[in-house]
């Protein structure tokens, strides 16, 4: 998978130990794929203490997520991976697990774990309901149709299913953005949805210009203006999140909306007040 908005460069490639395998290899990151020795065996590891659990508290229910740097479920090579990791993290531990995929090939790993159904949450991210529009700034991903179909699949089959709605695009006005609201949440079923998270496009790295520049190219002109006219001004940027969490925060129902946002000191009050807003960035922590 390539897309245009990833912001997995701009953490990963800052490692030396990254940057002089690419050197060696005389690759570039986007050409490079990345993989850790023996996952399985190194988690187990993590998880146990003399072959026992460190973390056997039945009230850990905590949640844990997969994956912030890499698609769970990209291939079937990866959703394998994945199933076996996941199969560690629960028959050593309490914790339940979310996994978040733009691969219809997470329905894979939702089979293989029946016997954990209780404890595993599936989701698949979409910022567009268009198939066409998404297809220009997301390469090697499957259609939105087909990630829809294979959420409504696990829906109807009684899993614990999740919303991502990201990274969704600036729109022209208020009622531009309601309308997308509207449809992309009739399409995620939010009903039958445990939560509905959502973010406008991160500001890591190259993100805005090459998505920019990927909309462009593909005869998107109007949302490639509207994308650089907010990348170009802080006023145009704030406006953007803020219409975009109020269309949300109109249609998903407050105890469900989690509205991811990189806050300021300027920011952050008007933000703080927000519910459903989950605030990031070193203001938030600060």
């Amino acid at each position: 998978m390539k897309c245009s908005f990833c912001y997995v460069e701009s953490i990963f490639g800052r490692d030396p130990k990254i940057q002089n395998a690419l050197a060696n290899a005389a690759t570039t990151f986007d050409q490079a794929v990345i993989r850790r020795n023996n996952p399985v065996h190194n988690l187990q590891e993590q998880l146990l203490n003399k072959g026992k659990p460190r973390y056997d508290d039945p009230r850990d229910n905590r949640v844990i997520y997969a994956s912030p740097l890499v698609d769970v479920a990209a291939n079937v090579e990866m959703a394998k991976e994945t199933i076996a990791l996941c199969r560690v993290i629960l028959e050593h531990t309490h914790w339940h697990i979310r996994l978040l995929s733009k691969s219809n090939l997470l329905t894979i790993v939702a089979k293989a774990l029946p016997e954990y159904k209780n404890r595993m949450i599936f989701g698949f991210s979409t910022g567009t309901a268009d198939d066409q529009l998404a297809a220009a700034f997301e390469q090697g991903t499957a259609k939105v149709s087909k990630r829809i179909a294979a959420l409504h699949q696990l829906q109807n089959d009684g899993y614990r299913t999740f919303g991502m709605i990201c990274p969704s695009l600036p729109y022209g006005n208020s009622n531009q953005y309601l309308q997308f609201s509207s449809t992309i949440s009739e399409m995620l079923r939010i009903e039958r949805c445990e939560h509905i998270w959502a973010e406008v496009i991160n500001l890591r790295g190259q993100a805005l210009t090459n998505t920019c520049n990927a909309l462009e190219r593909a005869g998107f002109k109007a949302q490639a203006t509207r994308l650089k006219h907010v990348s170009q001004n802080k006023e145009a940027w704030e406006h953007y999140a803020r219409a975009t969490y109020q269309a949300h925060a109109s249609v998903i129902p407050a105890g469900k909306l989690r509205f991811l946002q990189y806050v300021t000191p300027n920011t952050i009050t008007w933000w703080a007040a927000q519910p459903g807003a989950v605030l990031l960035g070193k203001a938030a922590h600060g």
